[in-house]
C-alpha cells in the first residue's frame, strides 16, 4: 500500500499550485487560465498581418517575413529559456526571483494555471520586442515579422501546455514530449526548445537518451 501512495503524493505534488507570494493579488496575477494567451495575442497577429498587407506586401511577402518572425521566436525562445530561466544567481534576492520566473514550474510542472506565460509578464515583454523590431527591421516590414514572432510564442505557449497534460500521437508530438520531460525530470542543462528541437540540435544541447 505504502507505494501507491507515495505516488500519489508525487503526482499531486507535481501539480500542485502553492501560492508564490503573500498577497492574494499578485497570486492572482501568478496564475492564468491557458486560454489568455490566444484572447490577447491572436487579435496582435490578425493586426500585423493586416498592417502588413496595408503597408504593400503580397500575400507570399507576408508568409516569408512571418515564418522569419516565427524563426527569430525560436532562437528567442531558446536563448530566454537557457539564460534567463535557469539563470543560477548566489544570493537569496536572486535565489527567489529565479524561483518566481521558473523554479516554481520545475518544482511543479503540472500545476495548469502556472504553464502560459502570465500577462502581466507577456504584454511588457511583447511590447518590448515590438520595439526591438521596429528600430531593427523598420515598418512596414517589422509588421508581419512581430506578427510571425507573436504566432510561435503562442505555439510554444499551448505545445508547453500541451506537452504536459496530454500524451501526443504524432512522432513531432511524441518527440517534444519526451524532450521537454527529460529536460525536466533527468537533466534541466539540456532541451531548452520547447515547440523546437532546432537550435537543441545547433547547440548541442539535445537530451541525450541513457545508454
Amino acid at each position: 500500500m505504502g507505494m501507491p501512495m507515495a505516488s500519489h503524493s508525487r503526482t499531486q505534488k507535481l501539480a500542485d499550485s502553492p501560492q508564490l507570494f503573500e498577497s492574494d493579488f499578485l497570486n492572482f496575477f501568478s496564475r492564468v487560465h491557458p486560454s489568455i494567451p490566444a484572447i490577447v495575442f491572436v487579435p496582435v497577429v490578425v493586426a500585423m498581418e493586416w498592417l502588413g498587407a496595408n503597408g504593400g506586401y503580397g500575400a507570399l511577402q507576408l508568409i516569408g517575413l512571418s515564418l522569419a518572425g516565427i524563426g527569430i521566436w525560436t532562437l528567442t525562445e531558446y536563448w530566454l529559456h537557457r539564460l534567463v530561466f535557469h539563470w543560477q544567481p548566489d544570493n537569496a534576492f536572486g535565489r527567489r526571483m529565479h524561483f518566481i520566473i521558473h523554479g516554481i514550474h520545475h518544482d511543479h510542472p503540472n500545476d495548469k494555471l502556472r504553464l502560459v506565460m502570465p500577462p502581466a509578464v507577456a504584454i511588457p515583454l511583447a511590447a518590448l520586442f515590438y520595439l526591438a523590431f521596429t528600430l531593427a527591421f523598420g515598418t512596414p516590414a517589422a509588421y508581419p515579422l512581430f506578427g510571425g514572432f507573436i504566432f510561435g510564442y503562442l505555439a510554444y505557449d499551448y505545445t508547453h501546455y500541451y506537452v504536459h497534460h496530454f500524451v501526443p500521437r504524432s512522432d513531432l508530438g511524441k518527440r517534444l514530449r519526451e524532450q521537454h520531460m527529460r529536460h525536466h525530470f533527468q537533466d534541466h542543462r539540456f532541451g531548452y526548445g520547447v515547440s523546437s528541437p532546432i537550435w537543441d540540435v545547433v547547440f548541442k544541447t539535445l537530451p541525450r537518451r541513457p545508454k
